[in-house]
Formats: structure tokens, sequence, C-alpha cells
């Protein structure tokens, strides 16, 4: 059975800059006031997130006829993530979520969840950090998983996964029990079994809807598995999993080129003798935004060299990010050390673009793999 290619809603038919430049508007006029109360975890912007979706930004890469393309779906996020980096993770969350339905084989899965997915309607995220890991021998799987009637019964923990809530819904993977085998499935939050457990504050992200998620033998009927083997699965839109990050890699870039500028009438006269400058991460942003859209355009190829560009571009763009909040830093000088600024914010999100899994380090491991 091949994989079923998910009705995408009106708007998606439009041209790719027209769904971007929709987004941009709703991120300049409606998430921009919540930025702080999201960074600070007072605020989860549910319904900006179903605004964006509203628009297409949820729906432009759902595969039509075969062929899939993450462009657009990437310029979105970068334009979410010009005003928001925790909102720009949490689109990428959404994405994935999309992501993995649309290619799925699970016919009443694809029916059921779909449009839903797709337009924003119903949130969620992805919990596939520990099994990418698990996949690359850094982690075991932590949840397990047995055949009954109907499906499966599940057990086990999570610690970290992100645009949950009541309602919401998310990917993972269990380790079989009862014979060998994985399988991923679409977890439903509101499963009487199935509990969300609030995170410890982070430094950053905290308004992402991030939780511990605690399976106790949690029945997953089989109208949600995404794939009773997961290995196959995960290598078909492992690709589009990594690629969909750099929006919110590229989105960071560019703020924190505008950061620069914004004090260059003030302090350009001593920041001339920094040696990271504007029109360098310029150079460097449109270079790598260039390479992302050359692989997203084909994020099925199953070519080895294809997959090491993507693994690269995914390391790049996060030392990338970490390198311009740096700088904006620098730029910026002691009012960016406020907590009113949005540079030390920057700074912050730079961060987990850079450890948000894949990470650097599993990045530089899997380079070393190939």
């Amino acid at each position: 059975m091949g994989s079923l290619a998910l009705s995408r809603v009106e708007v998606s038919d439009q041209p790719a800059p027209s769904i971007a430049g929709e987004v941009a508007r709703i991120a300049r006029e409606d998430l921009a006031p919540l930025a702080a109360g999201i960074d600070d975890g007072s605020v989860y912007p549910a319904e900006v997130l179903r605004k964006f979706g509203a628009v297409g930004a949820w729906g432009s890469h759902v595969p039509h006829e075969g062929p899939a393309d993450l462009r657009c779906a990437i310029q979105a996020m970068a334009a979410i993530g010009e005003v928001c980096g925790a909102t720009a993770f949490m689109a990428w969350c959404q994405n994935t979520l999309v992501w993995y339905a649309a290619n799925s084989t699970n016919l009443k899965l694809a029916k059921r969840f779909g449009d839903g997915f797709s337009t924003g309607r119903v949130l969620g995220g992805t919990g596939l950090s520990n099994p990418m890991k698990s996949f690359f021998g850094i982690e075991k799987l932590k949840l397990k998983g047995r055949k009954v009637e109907g499906g499966y019964l599940v057990r086990g923990a999570l610690p970290w996964v992100s645009n949950l809530g009541p309602g919401h819904y998310f990917g993972t993977i269990f380790e079989r029990e009862d014979e060998p085998g994985q399988v991923m499935f679409l977890a439903d939050c509101s499963a009487p079994a199935i509990t969300l457990t609030p995170c410890k504050p982070f430094m950053a992200m905290d308004g992402t809807g991030t939780y511990g998620v605690q399976f106790r033998d949690a029945f997953v009927p089989d109208e949600l598995i995404l794939a009773d083997s997961a290995g196959p699965f995960v290598k078909k839109i492992r690709a589009g999993f990594i690629l969909l990050q750099a929006g919110m890699a590229l989105g960071l870039i560019r703020d924190c080129i505008n950061i620069m500028g914004e004090v260059d009438g003030s302090l350009g006269h001593i920041n001339r003798y920094l040696p990271q400058q504007p029109v360098h991460f310029r150079d460097l942003a449109a270079e790598l935004e260039a390479e992302t859209m050359a692989l997203a355009r084909d994020p099925y190829n199953e070519e080895e060299t294809y997959w090491r560009k993507v693994i690269a571009l995914r390391l790049r763009a996060g030392e990338a990010s970490v390198a311009a909040a740096h700088a904006a830093m620098l730029h910026c000088g002691a009012r960016g050390y406020l907590k009113s600024h949005r540079a030390q914010r920057r700074l912050r999100e730079a961060y987990f673009v850079a450890i948000v899994t894949p990470a650097t380090k599993q990045l530089r491991k899997m380079l070393a793999d190939c």
C-alpha cells in the first residue's frame, strides 16, 4: 500500500510567497506582542498557531500525488522565527506531525487526522527525540509495547515532548516486547493512561507546551499506528524531519542581522572593530537558504550523498545560529544584556537550535558514521 497523499487546504494551492507573506503578517501583528510571554512560559500561543494553519502554514509540504516539497513550509517557519524562536520550534513540531500523518500508509489514520493536523484545527508535536537517538546508537528506546486485541499496550516515559496540551497528539516509537521490532504511532494526550507532567523551567522556550509524558499501559488502537515497522518509515521521513528545522535557524539569523543593523547608527563607530559584521551573516544566511531550498525540493531522495548533505546543512545551520546571536549580543553591548532586549532572548533561542535533536554532537557523530 502506498503513502496516502492527504488533501490540502485550499490556500495551499497559492504560490508559496503568499503563504509565507500571510504568515509573516500574522507573526508581526499577533505573535510579536506575545513573544516575551512565550519566552517566560506564561503564554502558549494556541490560537496563533491555529491562525498560521488557517493560511496554509502547516499544509504546504503534504505530498501531492507522490512528490513532496518542503520549501514553503521552511519559508513560513523562518517568517515565524524572525519574531519568536520558541514559536518557530512549535511550528516545526506541528509540521513534523503533519509530515508523519502524510507519509503513513494507515488510511484510517490519514483520513481521520490529515486535514485536522494540516489546517491547525488539531495541534501537536513530535516525540522522536529519544527514537532518533536510539536509531543512531546514542540511547535505548524508552517506550515498550505489546500486541493486544485491536492495538497495543504501551508503557514507559519520555522526558520532553513539545507543543502538547489537552486534545493534542504527537508521534513517537515504542519497542515491541513480544517480538522483535519497533512501531511508530500517534499518542493521544487525552488518553486516560497518558499523563503530561510540566517540566522544570528552561532557560528559554518555556511557552512551548513541553511536558514529560508517562505511558501506563496506555492502549494504542490500530487506528493510531503510523507504521508497524518503524525503521523503513523513519528512513523515509528523516530528511524532512531534519530539513524542516532549517526554518528555525534561518528566521533567527535574519533577526540577529536586524538587531545588528538597529544599533549601527549609535554604535557603528565602535562596532566596526568587531570581527563579525552584518554583511558576513547576510552572505551566510543567503548561502544557507539557497542550499536549504535546493535540498527541500526532494525530501524523498534516497542517495547517501543527499543524506550527508542534509546532515551537514543542519549542523551548519545550528552553528550559524549561535554565531549570529553571539555577534548580535556583542554589537548591542550592555543594552543587549537587559532582560527587556530581545538580543539576549535570541542568544538563548540559538543555543536551543544547536541542541534540539539532532543536536550538534549527534550531527557530528552521524557525519562520522556516514
